[in-house]
């Protein structure tokens, strides 16, 4: 069986890339966690798939095993994008969720409701020393000005999915697996890999 390592601390981006990788019985998937610890290199990076190809590289070259990395974020039209690659670091502290969330609401509070389209965008990076891949996804939506529900991280309580009427913080795993855009790239990066088995 191979073992893939996804460079992330994150459990539910964990659980979230074995749900998608199951089918690929030949694939364990494990997480920063169950390898010796490593000096992570910063993201420094313009764009996701630059930060992502960061991580996937440095897990590659600190286990030597087949390293996937991601990099998404909140693309918000009516701020040209943003927070975009700093969605994390909106609010100026890493991984603050709820200070990034409410600084974004606050930003937008003199937009009228119908202009706060936005996106979720990911960019998933695999490298195993022969290739490296780059896949995309994107989640197109709208903000609402209340986050609503718990199943979730980031901004998920306060984006609303095109074609929904319900947060992605409300949606059933399974649901926001599906239309994610995580899950729209892991997909196409299990196909890529299971497509090189063959």
């Amino acid at each position: 069986m191979t073992r893939v390592l996804l460079a992330s601390r994150n459990p539910k981006k964990l659980a979230e890339m074995r749900r998608i990788f199951t089918p690929l019985s030949s694939i364990e998937v494990i997480g920063l966690d169950d390898v010796p610890p490593y000096d992570e290199v910063p993201e420094s990076g313009h764009t996701f798939a630059d930060n992502a190809r960061i991580k996937a590289r440095a897990g590659f070259e600190h286990t030597g095993l087949p390293t996937v990395a991601d990099d998404s974020g909140l693309a918000v039209d009516e701020m040209n994008g943003m927070p975009g690659v700093l969605s994390a670091l909106w609010a100026g502290t890493h991984g603050d969720d709820e200070a990034n969330l409410q600084l974004l609401l606050r930003q937008l509070a003199d937009i009228p409701d119908e202009r706060l389209t936005a996106a979720f965008v990911a960019a998933v990076v695999y490298v195993d020393g022969e290739r490296e891949i780059v896949v995309h996804g994107r989640m197109p939506g709208h903000l609402v000005r209340e986050p609503r529900g718990t199943n979730g991280f980031g901004y998920d309580p306060i984006f609303v999915p095109d074609g929904h009427d319900v947060t992605s913080a409300e949606l059933p795993s399974d649901v926001k697996d599906a239309i994610s855009h995580r899950g729209q790239a892991l997909r196409a990066l299990a196909a890529e890999l299971a497509a090189l088995a063959d």
